[in-house]
């Protein structure tokens, strides 16, 4: 009889365990018309590496040479077509994808589910989220759900609609992998991390929940192929939302900047600095003259709290000030010589700017140190020339000639400039000996380093 029951039982486990698989029949049929496929087309212009063929007369005797061994140059423009997705978030036309889909195209066609085919204009985009808003000549058209991407859950499941390699109204699904991802020079955008196969044709599209609202739009991959492996990033859609009301509004994005250089709080400068443990943003420069030069914030404080909101790392901090309005003012938390202070501050506007800086180099005959040059702590130091000192603007620091075994495990480099030591001023190569004299061997002190036009702070453990 046991043994009866037991068989019974085995039998009934795929029932059970297919019982409990989500079923996405239903979400498909009433939000796939929603979504679109996009098509564009580029006009490409003078091509490079293209070989020229000589104007040469046909009775010339290297006439037949350059038409037999150098292959026509073709035309000199040619079309180059993309595919993307994109969805309807208004009846009148509205459609958000990713920026790069439709930033460099001249013409966009936007295919719908029921066939029918519209020519898009672009209203605006935003390199710096990967967002845009397209716009097509429509009425009553199928839209989308909002969801709210801060309910959702690591191990929620997710259905990503799009045209992956031109499979239009293709469906996937998987579970959400993380929340608010950093990835690199994408620092105004906590992705959503799933495991939803998503492929080339895939940008731009939405990712639902299972209640059919959108959460997401699908952005990124990580991949070594260039095909899916697990790993996709989607763009939150409350970020996506106040990019596109801007710029339907204005056809532009504003964003807040403060004029501060952050970086990570690593356990090492934790420890430099007293803090009980790894947070917030390390400031490691304040530009001159801006919001943040102006409140009193100073290199070395570490902001915890931006305008209410906590700064949990430095990946918070550019999308907190990014998304303040210029000319808000916004209270500031920070910590200070293990002290916590408040101070105020009027936010101002980013602008699209480049900077370039050289690296100061400063080497003897043969690639060499120069003769001023000493030997501390694994580093190869020396003064920086009064020249270096006026293009840099500093008044003082040690150059670093060479670095080697603690130093260069620290991650110091050649070309370095070390300013300041626990915060305190390096004047000359003598006074950087006496500031690391006054700490024991095993004590992490945190250096403030230039490098190129950036200043950050290295935890460095002295041996």
């Amino acid at each position: 009889m046991l043994r009866r029951f037991a068989l019974f039982m085995l039998m009934l486990l795929p029932v059970a365990a297919a019982a409990q698989l989500p079923d996405f029949t239903e979400l498909v049929e009433k939000q796939g018309p929603t979504v679109v496929n996009i098509s564009t087309t580029q006009t490409v212009r003078n091509p490079l590496g293209v070989p020229q063929i000589p104007q040469l007369q046909e009775d010339d005797p290297f006439y037949e040479f350059f038409r037999r061994f150098i292959p026509s140059p073709g035309p000199r423009e040619f079309q180059s077509n993309s595919l993307g997705s994109g969805f309807i978030i208004s009846g009148d036309g509205y459609i958000l994808t990713n920026a790069h889909v439709v930033e460099t195209a001249d013409e966009i066609t936007v295919k719908l589910t029921d066939k029918r085919e519209f020519k898009a204009k672009v209203i605006g985009s935003d390199r710096r989220t990967d967002v845009a808003l397209i716009k097509i000549e429509g009425s009553a058209l199928p839209t989308v759900r909002f969801g709210d991407p801060g309910r959702l859950k690591v191990g929620e499941w997710v259905v990503a609609i799009g045209s992956p390699f031109g499979f239009e109204n293709s469906v996937t699904a998987g579970i959400v992998s993380a929340k608010g991802r950093s990835l690199p020079q994408e620092n105004f955008v906590p992705f959503i991390q799933t495991d939803v196969a998503v492929n080339p044709g895939n940008s731009g599209g939405p990712l639902f929940n299972l209640k059919g609202e959108v959460v997401g739009i699908n952005s990124q991959i990580y991949s070594r192929t260039g095909g899916f492996m697990g790993l996709s990033f989607a763009i939150p859609i409350d970020v996506a939302n106040d990019i596109a009301s801007q710029l339907k509004t204005t056809g532009k994005v504003t964003r807040g900047r403060i004029g501060v250089v952050i970086q990570p709080v690593t356990k090492e400068l934790a420890e430099s600095f007293g803090l009980p443990k790894p947070g917030g943003a390390l400031v490691s420069s304040v530009e001159k003259g801006s919001p943040a030069d102006k409140a009193g914030i100073e290199a070395g404080d570490v902001i915890l709290r931006f305008d209410g909101k906590n700064v949990n790392s430095s990946d918070d901090l550019p999308r907190l000030v990014g998304a303040t309005r210029p000319g808000a003012k916004a209270a500031v938390q920070l910590m200070r010589n293990k002290t916590t202070r408040d101070v105020s501050l009027v936010v101002g506007e980013m602008q699209n700017e480049a900077r370039t800086a050289q690296r100061p180099q400063r080497r003897g005959p043969g690639g060499k140190p120069p003769p001023e040059s000493v030997s501390r702590f694994g580093m190869t130091l020396s003064e920086p020339t009064a020249e270096q000192r006026s293009q840099l603007k500093i008044g003082g620091g040690v150059l670093v000639e060479d670095a080697q075994g603690a130093a260069a495990r620290a991650g110091i480099r050649r070309g370095d400039i070390i300013l300041a030591v626990n915060n305190q001023d390096v004047k000359t190569l003598e006074h950087f000996g006496q500031l690391m004299g006054k700490f024991e061997k095993g004590h992490i002190v945190a250096l403030l380093v230039r490098r190129g036009p950036n200043a950050l702070y290295i935890p460095f453990r002295i041996e």
